[in-house]
């Protein structure tokens, strides 16, 4: 049996650690320039746009925790929505969001901690930076700061993305931002409807390049050694010219390799690594 953590076993340590990565966090961005104002009116020209379907059957996590995330999708919707990124800013999703409180009217959602599925005020927030993050790589914004789960929760039932091709979040000092190094305005729009988070990405002239993203070399593995299943592949971008069409590069732009909280699906293959130990006569 593996020991606790010292966190564990006085949770105080734990906020007082959090706290304090959040104060550094708020020294250290003070004086970026971030993008803050917002247009009512839309840029003329759109760039990329994108949906995820909001309420999903995750495992046994508890539905009311994804009603109450559409909740607080709403909240940082309209935080985000129309604000532009002019040349030479950064977006940052918690620049504009701030701190999610239950006095700010934010509800308990899902959130993914120490390999677990839990619920926190605010949870849910991912899915925003997972769409964002989607568009932005469908720009020429140059994506700065992203991180990613280290383990795999959830089977593939009405996953649109590749996996892997997400955004996780927690305030502050996990952020999702991305620099505008263009000499282009560029537009956030995202809403909440009934079923859907909707986004599209706007600029204030047409862009002389298209973005495809690509995955490229999934697996399933498992470990021998440890009977623990893992999941890879790798995330590239490619660019071509919008009006001929024809490519002028290919980017790789993330490798994932993560350990997953489920069993591979019956029908594929997996590769197994390391060994097993023989018995001793």
């Amino acid at each position: 049996m593996s020991r606790p953590l010292i966190s564990q076993i006085h949770p105080w340590l734990y906020t007082a650690c959090v706290e304090t990565h959040r104060f550094r966090r708020g020294l250290s961005s003070a004086t970026k320039k971030t993008a803050r104002i917002k247009m009512s009116d839309e840029l003329p020209y759109r760039c990329t746009a994108h949906q995820s379907v909001l309420l999903r059957k995750l495992g046994d996590v508890d539905m009311r925790l994804q009603v109450n995330k559409v909740t607080n999708l709403r909240l940082a919707a309209d935080k985000i929505n129309g604000v532009v990124i002019k040349p030479g800013q950064t977006f940052s999703l918690w620049k504009l969001v701030g701190r999610p409180t239950a006095k700010k009217g934010y509800l308990e959602g899902m959130v993914l901690k120490d390999g677990e599925a839990k619920s926190d005020i605010g949870g849910g927030l991912c899915q925003m930076a997972n769409l964002l993050y989607w568009m932005a790589l469908h720009t020429p914004l140059m994506v700065t700061e992203r991180h990613h789960h280290s383990f795999d929760a959830f089977p593939d039932s009405g996953r649109a993305l590749p996996f892997g091709s997400g955004a996780t979040i927690f305030y502050n000092y996990l952020d999702l931002q991305f620099y505008n190094p263009t000499n282009v305005s560029f537009q956030i729009k995202v809403n909440v409807t009934s079923e859907h988070l909707k986004g599209e990405v706007r600029a204030d002239c047409e862009l002389d390049y298209a973005y495809h993203v690509i995955e490229k070399d999934h697996r399933y593995l498992l470990n021998v050694t440890e009977g623990q299943y893992y999941r890879s592949n790798s995330i590239w971008r490619a660019v071509s010219e919008r009006k001929t069409g024809k490519e002028i590069k290919e980017e790789l732009i993330c490798s994932n390799f993560s350990r997953m909280k489920y069993r591979p699906p019956a029908d594929v293959e997996v590769e197994k690594f390391g060994f097993v130990e023989r018995a001793r006569a």
